[in-house]
């Protein structure tokens, strides 16, 4: 799940809808991947962060909540 694009995207007031119309993409198609179904391409994620989110990093953006933060453990 793409917790960190959701949160972004509810904090300006947008919708997985806005980015399905952005992209031409279907409703269900977006929240697939957005639910961790199915990955955005790299050019649909580029195109995602410069259209809404030019601020972040794609690496911010598009990390799943399932991507742990490696930290070596001595």
């Amino acid at each position: 799940m793409l917790n960190n694009l959701k949160a972004e995207l509810s904090r300006k007031g947008l919708t997985a809808r806005d980015v399905a119309l952005f992209l031409k993409k279907r409703d269900a198609t977006i929240y697939d991947k957005m639910n961790g179904h199915y990955s955005f391409s790299f050019e649909e994620a580029l195109s995602i962060r410069d259209r809404f989110f030019p601020e972040f990093t794609l690496e911010y953006l598009f990390k799943k909540e399932n991507q742990l933060d490696r930290k070596e453990v001595i």
